[in-house]
């Protein structure tokens, strides 16, 4: 059985991968900050769950603490580590530009070293959509040029995989890069578009909805994406016969980066009245001009992570809003 220390497992996906790895028998241990950045309660519900399994144990505390990750690593000696952990939000980042610096640069920086000192056999390491920043090709293939983002999270995010790049070369530590695509699904977050939406229909408050709804984004289901983890996680960066076609195989490292989405541009006016349909309640639309930092769509490439895996995530966007209304409705007794 392998070992797997997963960072922000109290997270909204760092809860699902651990789910999903704990059922098929790994052991895994969790690590996340559990900040108030969204309702704390939230995070803990998700940890209370993972507990319950024999597989799982847990350390709370912040990736930037200088020495403590490479303690937990060091005790729990992982087979693989998956960094999932970071600060999150596009908007955020225009208000607390230093929790992006603190978690996702240095909070990285002691992953990598970590990654380093225990000699894993595979790091993989969330990125983000946001990195494509102004690029107007659609859909967008990991092998387009990156580098105009458009806020800092984004930027923190790239410098990511500058980091990873410069590790897995310095130190031969097999490297996985994922770029996620507008994650939803049970349990989400509540500052997601889902959430914030669905709770302004069921509470009569009015929603904001940015460029007046002439926005699209490659909505991808929680349990899809984390498949898409899973399958990663076998495919191991090396030398030059582990390239597939389109790889990102780098030339100078065991290192890659691979878009995770559904492939699918979805109009933003759709994902609303799919929540409206599910709800039965017409959404109170305030409409709004573009946000800075904003983007007008997102679209991923899928066919790396289809070479790589033979998985390509497929749920329909309707079937994902009525799987987060139910929750919803369950959760907050609605």
């Amino acid at each position: 059985m392998k070992r797997v220390l997963v960072t922000g497992t109290a997270g909204f996906i760092g809860y699902y991968l651990a789910r999903l790895l704990l059922d098929e028998g790994f052991v895994v241990h969790g690590y996340d900050a559990m900040t108030d950045y969204y309702d704390v309660t939230l995070k803990e519900r998700r940890n209370q769950m993972l507990l319950q399994s024999a597989g799982y144990s847990f350390t709370h505390a912040a990736l930037e603490e200088e020495g403590t990750f490479e303690r937990i690593a060091d005790e729990f000696a992982p087979d693989i580590i998956v960094h999932l952990a970071g600060q999150a939000g596009v908007r955020y980042s225009l208000e607390n530009p230093r929790a992006y610096l603190d978690s996702n640069l240095v909070g990285t920086f002691n992953v990598m070293e970590a990654a380093r000192q225990q000699k894993v056999a595979h790091l993989l390491m969330a990125s983000t959509s946001s990195v494509y920043g102004a690029n107007e090709e659609m859909p967008f293939r990991e092998t387009d040029k990156a580098d105009t983002p458009l806020t800092f999270y984004a930027a923190t995010k790239k410098a990511n995989e500058a980091m990873a790049h410069s590790y897995a070369h310095l130190w031969n530590i097999p490297t996985t890069m994922f770029r996620f695509f507008t994650v939803y699904g049970p349990w989400g977050r509540p500052d997601m578009a889902l959430f914030k939406f669905t709770k302004g229909v069921f509470d009569g408050t009015p929603i904001d909805i940015y460029n007046h709804g002439d926005m699209h984004r490659d909505f991808t289901y929680v349990e899809d994406l984390v498949r898409g983890i899973r399958l990663l996680m076998d495919a191991v960066p090396g030398g030059p016969e582990t390239a597939v076609d389109g790889d990102t195989l780098s030339p100078a490292a065991p290192y890659r980066v691979v878009n995770i989405g559904n492939s699918d541009k979805v109009r933003l006016m759709d994902f609303i009245e799919a929540i409206e349909a599910e709800t039965g309640i017409e959404a109170k639309r305030n409409y709004m001009d573009m946000q800075k930092g904003d983007v007008f769509a997102t679209w991923a490439d899928g066919s790396l992570l289809k070479a790589l895996t033979g998985y390509a995530p497929q749920t329909d966007m309707r079937d994902g809003v009525a799987k987060f209304v139910a929750w919803y409705r369950d959760y907050y007794r609605v």
